[in-house]
C-alpha cells in the first residue's frame, strides 16, 4: 500500500482509534490503514494488551505510526472511532468509551453472531447492532456501519480483496468518510442507505458462514455489479 493522499472527505481524519483491534478484524484494519499512512491506536480493555498487539505490528513494519491504550484513552486521542469487538461486548465496550465519542463517527462492524448458531441469522430486536450503538449513543455520535462482510484473513493478508463494503448511515456526509476510508484500505465502499438497513448487512455475515462452511471458502465475499453513473 501507498501512504494515504487523504481526500477532502477524510482531510481532518489523522488518527483513527480501534477498539478490539487485538482481534483478527480490528488487526486487519489497523494493518491497512496504518500502511496507507494514518496514526492509528489500537484499543484493549488493559493497555498491555493493546501495546502488544501494536508492538507486533511495528515489528513487521517498524515506520508505522501504530500504539496501544486502554479502549477509553484511545477514544479520547482519536478522531474516528471503530469497534471491532464480539456482539456480546458491543454495549459494555461503547458504555465505557461514551464519554469520548461526542462528535465523532464510530464506525461499528459489530455482527450480532450468537454462538454456537453462528450460521444463522439471529437479530436484535432493535433490528441491528448498529442500531443498537446509535440508540444507546444518542445524536452526539454518528454511527456508521461496514466492514461486516469482509474476511479477517483477507485484511491480514497482502492482497487484493475482492470483497465490496456496504456503508449504511443515516448522515450522507459520515458514509462518505467512511467511504473513503475504505478506499484507503483497498476496497470499494457504496452507499447503502440509512443505519437500519445495517440490519440486511449484518445478516449476509451469517449467509457468508453458511456458504464457506458449505462451499469449504477462505472468505467469500460480495460484489456489486453495475457501473455507477457521475
Amino acid at each position: 500500500m501507498t501512504e494515504n493522499s487523504a481526500t477532502p472527505a477524510i482531510a481532518n481524519i489523522k488518527t483513527i482509534a480501534i477498539l478490539g483491534g487485538t482481534g483478527d478484524l480490528g488487526g486487519g484494519l489497523a494493518r491497512r490503514w496504518s500502511r496507507a499512512g494514518f496514526s492509528i491506536v489500537i484499543g484493549s480493555r488493559t493497555q498491555d494488551k493493546a501495546q502488544a498487539a501494536a508492538d507486533a505490528l511495528l515489528t513487521e513494519f517498524p515506520d508505522l505510526n501504530v500504539t496501544g491504550d486502554n479502549n477509553l484513552d484511545a477514544t479520547k486521542k482519536a478522531d474516528l472511532v471503530v469497534l471491532t469487538v464480539p456482539f456480546a461486548h458491543q454495549i459494555s465496550t461503547l458504555e465505557t468509551v461514551q464519554p469520548a465519542l461526542a462528535g465523532k463517527i464510530l464506525i461499528d462492524v459489530t455482527v450480532p453472531l450468537m454462538p454456537p448458531k453462528v450460521g444463522t441469522v439471529q437479530l436484535p430486536e432493535q433490528g441491528s447492532a448498529a442500531q443498537m450503538a446509535q440508540s444507546l449513543l444518542g445524536d452526539p455520535v454518528q454511527v456508521v456501519s461496514a466492514f461486516q462482510n469482509v474476511s479477517a484473513q483477507h485484511l491480514n493478508e497482502d492482497h487484493p480483496i475482492a470483497c465490496d463494503v456496504l456503508v449504511t448511515g443515516n448522515k450522507k456526509a459520515a458514509r462518505e468518510q467512511v467511504i473513503s476510508l475504505v478506499e484507503a484500505a483497498g476496497l470499494k465502499g457504496w452507499h447503502a442507505g440509512p443505519l437500519a438497513n445495517a440490519a440486511a448487512v449484518e445478516a449476509m455475515t451469517s449467509v457468508l458462514i453458511s456458504i464457506n462452511r458449505h462451499h469449504k471458502i477462505n472468505g467469500a465475499g460480495i460484489i456489486i455489479s453495475g457501473e455507477p453513473k457521475t
